[in-house]
């Protein structure tokens, strides 16, 4: 569990350094499972999709992905920001260092669509099956190839499957500003974060989707919100408070809000009367956020899903214990190793798709592939940690010979 309370207030502790915690295992373990569901969400079709957190209610992957970010950079970043890390290194390497990460993303983000390109091309040219050029929104450059090239580097034209790190990336560009007013003023961060995410759906702000009309799918100006819930919980704690308090009856709200959200998916009729009165609230006036499923916008439905799945389980004392078990420590390491196993997920993930598109008659490929993918990103995942080790080992001392030094080895 985060630690307890310091008893000190926000401002003071950021006058001061931040204390030093152990890593907490259920960092790891969720974003794991966030980047495995992610995985075998991209293979539409595969019976392994009904075991996702998305038939648990509204949000799916994308918003645990989300949330789990912003609480890692809260944790990571935070030190850089408070006043004695500013004095030692400088505001400027606090704010290089997140900016950095964006520019990764950017980085992996032109890689992975040129990797979808070349995926979806070749499939083409060994099926000569024309769908292979209209899938995951490559029509445009197929077909409009000027306009599109123009739009891949901008993070304007974005496939289908490859466009979560695009609005991740914005949001690190805007993280400084957003941990240096938390750090102070942590509850105006959140009023502001939650006041753009409902004038966002009010006026309906995007980024363009240029050369296609519309928006980004994952609209930065409404997923902040989510980012920005994160990113409190993980500045608080490294902080050595809690930002969402210990409540009992926040858990038992969230609870009940986690049963309500199940009944309106799956008791008969409900959910149709539900989203009936949401309808009516709609007409009258309420901002379609608000009233409606729809995820580009972050629909409150699926934002308050989120959230009090996050705060019911940040409670229970049964999953820290599990998140630091033996047996979870192959979904840890997943999420310790975030970016390489989303981007390898996303490429073996378009390759099982166009298998699948490919040869619709072979029964056995939603069974075998995704399970195959979940190991191979496990493999990925050990390399990468192998190799870390590796690298961080210091190197074995030269062994010293104890024989007299030779003529030939005298200067």
């Amino acid at each position: 569990m985060p630690p307890p309370s310091t008893g000190l207030s926000p401002a003071a502790l950021a006058a001061g350094a931040a204390p030093k915690s152990a890593r907490d295992p259920r960092i790891d373990l969720f974003r794991g499972l966030a980047l495995v569901m992610i995985f075998i969400n991209h293979v539409p079709g595969n019976p392994y999709e009904a075991l996702t957190i998305r038939n648990l209610g509204f949000a799916d992957a994308a918003e645990a992905f989300f949330l789990m970010s912003g609480i890692a950079a809260g944790l990571a970043y935070t030190p850089r920001f408070i006043a004695r890390g500013r004095v030692r290194h400088g505001l400027w390497r606090a704010i290089a260092s997140l900016w950095k990460r964006a520019w990764s993303l950017y980085v992996v983000q032109l890689l992975l669509s040129a990797v979808a390109l070349a995926i979806f091309a070749a499939a083409f040219q060994i099926t000569t099956e024309a769908a292979f050029l209209t899938k995951i929104n490559m029509r445009q450059v197929f077909q409009n190839p000027t306009q599109s090239v123009i739009g891949i580097p901008l993070l304007t034209h974005q496939f289908g499957y490859v466009n979560i790190l695009p609005a991740y990336s914005v949001l690190l560009i805007c993280a400084p500003a957003a941990i240096m007013l938390g750090l102070r003023w942590p509850r105006l961060l959140l009023a502001l974060s939650l006041l753009l995410w409902l004038l966002t759906g009010v006026f309906r702000l995007n980024l363009p989707n240029y050369p296609n009309p519309g928006g980004w799918f994952f609209n930065p100006f409404a997923w902040q919100a989510i980012f920005v819930c994160g990113l409190l919980v993980g500045l608080s704690q490294r902080q050595g408070y809690r930002f969402f308090p210990n409540s009992p009856a926040l858990f038992w709200l969230s609870a009940a809000v986690l049963l309500g959200v199940l009944a309106w998916r799956y008791v008969p009729g409900l959910g149709r009367f539900l989203n009936l009165q949401m309808h009516h609230l709609r007409e009258a006036g309420v901002p379609f956020n608000i009233t409606s499923h729809d995820k580009t916008y972050l629909s409150a439905p699926r934002f308050v899903h989120i959230l009090a799945l996050g705060y019911f389980l940040s409670q229970l004392q049964t999953v820290t214990r599990l998140s630091a078990h033996a047996l979870a420590s192959p979904v840890r390491l997943i999420g310790r190793h975030g970016l390489l196993v989303f981007a390898s997920g996303t490429v073996l993930a378009l390759i099982c798709q166009v298998a699948m598109m490919a040869r619709p008659e072979a029964q056995w490929m939603p069974w075998v592939l995704p399970l195959v993918g979940t190991a191979a990103l496990y493999g990925i995942a050990w390399i990468a940690e192998t190799s870390r080790q590796v690298l961080a080992a210091p190197a074995e001392p030269a062994p010293v010979s104890l024989k007299a030094p030779t003529a030939e080895a005298t200067p």
